[in-house]
């Protein structure tokens, strides 16, 4: 290395920190996720609700977080900073503050702030104490001014989210179908706030592609994209084929070629899938599935059904290209293919998964003293210590939404360089125990991303990685901002 790519490195670190992007990644997570998972739950309809009343809802507004505080015993409360927390073994966590507000049949009855309870701050990030002071300010207060930050302090206790790499979500990949080597099959994880739900794309012996997502197992396509309107057998061939005649689309059309229109074509999904009510519960059940369940990342609602059924169309076009040899098999392997989940995202998963359990603690407390003839203050009816009580359960134990552990680890302080390391780890969702060679070798595009050395031997060589000492992670870019640049390269929507 000559004098000057020295000095560049050195400039380089001297302005960017190593957990500059898992810092980020949290501060993204206050400012904008927290907000946008109480849209997602924004508005509450208890089921039971007093009779001289015709309809109740309580709806969350606003949420927010100040800087991490301690109650002391006598129920003052004061700022807390790192130090202390590790000392007296406590957390350092901040309150969270949400704007609730009941209405009675369209007439808000109260509205208040209250504090749902207690996040754990990531040292140095912009709601820690310790963010924007100096070197002596620093050492005031009792902090190594070299400490990175990028972790949290749990009942006194060092602890690190470990970044975990996985599939790209809602992004369609065609492999060799593993049961038979001669088949493929096309893959999609569509996540849409807590929901992931898996879609695959095969083509059986009898020549039509089926389509499986859910609890729906293997439906046959062209009736799925009927029912989303698209009823033409013309438009869909046009949206398959790009205007190409191609054999095996003419087969599938031909077969289902008595379904006229929408109704039509859900009433046949319906009966494929097992619902057996009278013809109008089972058309409304079918279109509840298809917008709740059917590529949710695509929208839920009734307007998106058609935007549904283009991008059916986009994955059969791309599906057939495959089977024809003129696209290669997706890489899963490759980075591009790869999502690196960060302290921000995981953190956005966990409080999804329990504010749905806060919310479902609030009705069944409000609808039980509904029940004994009374009509309570939703002040009285939350639990502030649900939430923390969930979310410190998790930090300290490392178990995580969805079954997954080790995400939170104990952070190593043996020296420096073993801290950096675990601050920089990326974990494989793969198991340890299976022989999964292609994803343990060292792929072409992990230059630059990922250390080609740091690995550990054994069972999980090639799983757990970590990230290039150089490498920053991007967020996810505004998909408004991406269409309207590519209108202007000349893109035309359908």
């Amino acid at each position: 290395m000559n004098k000057y790519s020295e000095l560049l490195i050195k400039k380089y670190f001297e302005e960017h920190s190593f957990v500059a992007s898992t810092i980020a990644s949290f501060n993204n997570f206050i400012d904008l996720e927290l907000q946008n998972i109480i849209e997602q739950n924004k508005i509450i309809e208890p089921t039971i609700i007093p009779h001289n009343i015709d309809e109740f809802k309580i709806r969350f507004d606003k949420i927010w977080v100040t800087k991490p505080e301690i109650t002391e015993a006598d129920g003052s409360k004061r700022s807390i900073y790192p130090t202390e927390a590790r000392l007296r073994k406590l957390s350092y966590s901040a309150p969270v503050f949400i704007e609730v507000s009941a209405h009675i049949n369209g007439i808000q009855r109260e509205s208040f702030v209250t504090q749902v309870g207690s996040l754990p701050i990531m040292l140095r990030s912009k709601y820690c104490h310790l963010s924007g002071l100096n070197n002596d300010e620093l050492l005031q207060k009792g902090e190594d001014p070299t400490d990175l930050g990028g972790y949290f302090i749990i009942n006194g206790t060092e602890r690190v989210l470990i970044n975990i790499e996985d599939l790209a979500a809602n992004k369609f990949l065609v492999e060799h179908d593993s049961v038979s080597k001669g088949k493929y099959l096309g893959r999609l994880f569509s996540e849409y706030g807590s929901y992931k739900i898996p879609h695959s794309l095969e083509k059986l012996n009898d020549g039509l592609f089926y389509l499986t997502f859910t609890r729906v197992k293997r439906i046959p396509i062209i009736p799925l994209i009927k029912a989303l309107g698209m009823i033409k057998d013309e438009e869909i061939m046009k949206h398959i084929t790009s205007g190409e005649e191609n054999d095996a689309v003419f087969v599938n059309l031909y077969e289902f070629v008595d379904i006229k229109n929408e109704e039509d074509a859900l009433d046949y999904v319906a009966k494929k899938i097992g619902i057996t009510q009278a013809k109008e519960i089972r058309i409304e059940r079918m279109k509840e599935v298809v917008d709740k369940y059917l590529l949710p990342h695509l929208g839920v609602t009734e307007k998106s059904r058609r935007v549904k059924a283009y991008n059916l169309c986009k994955y059969m076009k791309k599906y057939l290209h495959v089977c024809a040899g003129e696209l290669p098999v997706d890489d899963k392997d490759h980075y591009m293919n790869k999502r690196v989940k960060m302290s921000g995202d995981l953190l956005a998963d966990l409080f999804q998964v329990n504010l749905k359990v806060l919310v479902g603690d609030l009705l069944y407390n409000f609808q039980r003293i509904v029940k004994r003839g009374k009509f309570p203050s939703i002040k009285v009816v939350i639990r502030e210590k649900l939430l923390t009580g969930r979310i410190y359960s998790s930090m300290a134990t490392g178990t995580w939404v969805g079954g997954r552990t080790g995400i939170s680890q104990r952070m190593q302080r043996i020296n420096f360089l073993e801290t950096l390391s675990h601050l920089q780890r990326v974990i494989s969702p793969l198991s340890a125990s299976q022989e999964n060679f292609e994803a343990r070798e060292l792929h072409p595009t992990h230059l630059g991303r990922l250390c080609p050395i740091e690995t550990p031997e054994g069972t999980n060589i090639g799983l757990r990685k970590n990230l290039a000492l150089l490498a920053e992670i991007s967020h996810d870019s505004d998909e408004e901002v991406i269409v309207k640049q590519l209108k202007m390269f000349g893109l035309k929507t359908i």
